[in-house]
């Protein structure tokens, strides 16, 4: 019994002393790194918008310096100074001094005729009045074309300009832009292992190649999706098929022709992140251990406290029922010396019996039967006084022991009539008669015999007391009743028409030390020590009472287990 509850009281401790400590721990750890994480990541998603910012910028002028540099040569040269293949040499090699990205350079007519061409290829003369990027510059100025084929089948996109010169027909400068070099100015971006940047157009085609895989011209299987892309700056999460997460950053370029795409895996994008996260976890198995360890180590020291408290306070508890015992020993010591002395008397009448039938036995005055028949008579009658004596005395003795507890299944009916037994003798004295009325269902206890016989004395003798107080020896009563109640529980209900208890006293009536006997006449521990013997075996003690009327103390016991 104390074992489980002992083990009840560990498990609660330990479970409060790791609860208490872990949770607050636990949530401070769950919000800083909730707001850790949301700080790491809006600082890696502004990280990731000032580099396409940047990267937007630097090819923006790229393209703008190249097409301002078509624009001076038109304004500094005649269409017919460019014709000849000479001085249009000698352009383009001072074209490419300033800028190595052009690849060749050509002039057109109003008509879409190619006059002349310096480069790689051999391209002057052919017809481009119905090719695509003719007919847009001519309407809109200046064209920078997507990545397409053209006559030469190779890869690669242009810029054009229009030049107006002297209210003449208009031509045409178009210059092929180095792919390589504008491939490594796009892919120049450079985030920790996986980063990378490229160029869409408009139905999401590749403008430039990229590291992760995919040429030009290629369509990837992204989540981007640039024709529906909104705003200017636009970061997202994204999972392409058969590949990770990427943290994606997208931006359009030449007037929403082209989308910048800057894209990072996720577990690269937030490597800080993780490494925190692992960092949190090793903080919490550290602590979270440590905070285990010392809860066993203090739940161990605190059970072992509590149970040596509950071993001293036990070893106290049984020093004062004790101490009670022996001061209703002390009380009732008049009693037991009147009740002892009656069967002396008859012990002494008839040893006097005896020597007076021996007598006349001796002197022939008695016949032997009738001697022998009076001599065994008087030996019974002193046998049975003798053995009344000794119950008196065992009761005493019993009374008295100071053993520890030892819980046993009793009849309550028959222990209620063994204690009465001990103070019939002195009610009679009194002038009080014990009605008894034991109900047939009355429960079996189990409950030490010792310290149970000590709260039926306790109750009888106090009623007893009351009772010779409001009665004087005359019309005293005190009815005993047992019986269960509807929990299954044994009640014993002990009424007296004594002088009851003022209403002012019933609340103090089991505080030790209080008593309204006069001094030397009570101890004021008796019904504290009853009411905590009663507690002990999971009963209950409780009383009622109307001052000169009437007081009843009902005991409540659990019925014994099967």
């Amino acid at each position: 019994m104390k074992a489980n509850h002992y083990a009840r009281v560990r498990r609660m401790v330990l479970i409060c002393m790791i609860a208490v400590p872990v949770i607050p721990f636990v949530l401070s750890l769950i919000t800083g790194f909730f707001y850790f994480s949301r700080s790491l990541e809006m600082q890696t998603r502004n990280t990731m918008r000032r580099i396409v910012t940047d990267h937007r910028q630097a090819i923006e002028s790229f393209l703008s310096e190249r097409r301002r540099d078509l624009a001076l040569i038109g304004d500094t040269h005649s269409f017919e100074a460019l014709s000849r293949p000479q001085t249009l040499q000698t352009v383009f090699t001072r074209l490419q001094q300033r800028s190595p990205a052009f690849v060749d350079l050509g002039v057109f007519d109003a008509n879409g005729m190619h006059v002349a061409y310096q480069g790689p290829f051999h391209l002057a003369g052919r017809d481009y009045s119905q090719t695509e990027w003719f007919k847009k510059v001519l309407d809109q100025g200046v064209y920078i074309s997507d990545v397409f084929l053209g006559f030469r089948k190779v890869p690669h996109f242009i810029i054009a300009v229009v030049v107006h010169q002297n209210g003449g027909l208009p031509w045409v400068l178009r210059s092929t832009i180095d792919s390589l070099m504008f491939n490594e100015l796009v892919k120049g971006v450079r985030m920790g292992k996986t980063g990378e940047a490229y160029i869409l157009n408009l139905n999401g085609v590749l403008q430039t190649d990229r590291r992760s895989g995919g040429g030009l011209m290629e369509k990837p299987q992204d989540m981007v999706e640039p024709a529906n892309a909104t705003g200017d700056i636009h970061t997202f999460m994204g999972k392409p098929p058969g590949e990770g997460a990427y943290l994606y950053t997208t931006v359009w370029l030449r007037d929403r022709q082209w989308l910048l795409v800057v894209r990072q895996e996720k577990s690269d994008a937030f490597a800080d992140l993780q490494a925190a996260a692992y960092l949190i976890l090793l903080i919490s198995i550290v602590g979270g251990g440590g905070i285990t360890a010392v809860a066993f180590v203090l739940t161990g020291r605190i059970v072992s406290r509590i149970e040596q408290a509950d071993a001293e306070r036990d070893r106290l508890s049984q020093q004062l029922i004790g101490a009670s015992r022996l001061a209703e020993i002390g009380e009732m010591a008049a009693g037991f010396a009147h009740e002892i002395n009656n069967p002396l008397q008859i012990i002494k009448s008839e040893q006097a019996m005896i020597g007076v039938v021996l007598d006349d036995f001796q002197e022939g005055r008695e016949k032997p039967d009738q001697a022998v028949k009076e001599l065994k008579e008087a030996v019974a009658q002193i046998g049975l006084q003798v053995s009344r004596c000794a119950a008196i005395t065992r009761g005493i003795l019993k009374f008295g022991r100071q053993n520890d507890p030892q819980p046993q299944t009793m009849a309550l009916k028959t222990f209620i009539e063994e204690v009465l037994a001990m103070v019939e003798n002195q009610a009679t004295l009194r002038g009080i008669a014990l009605d008894r009325k034991f109900a047939s269902d009355t429960p079996t206890v189990h409950a030490d015999p010792v310290q149970l016989q000590q709260v039926f004395l306790n109750l009888f003798n106090n009623a007893m007391d009351a009772v010779s107080e409001n009665h004087n020896g005359n019309g005293g009563r005190i009815a005993i009743f047992t019986e269960s109640d509807e929990n299954g529980r044994a009640v014993v209900r002990i009424t007296d028409n004594g002088i009851g208890i003022k209403p002012e006293n019933l609340k103090k009536i089991f505080s030790p030390f209080f008593t309204t006997k006069p001094v030397g006449k009570g101890t004021g521990l008796g019904l504290s020590v009853c009411y905590g013997i009663i507690e002990n075996m999971g009963g209950t003690l409780d009383v009622t009472s109307t001052p000169r009327e009437s007081t009843t103390f009902v005991v409540r016991i659990p019925r014994a287990a099967p």
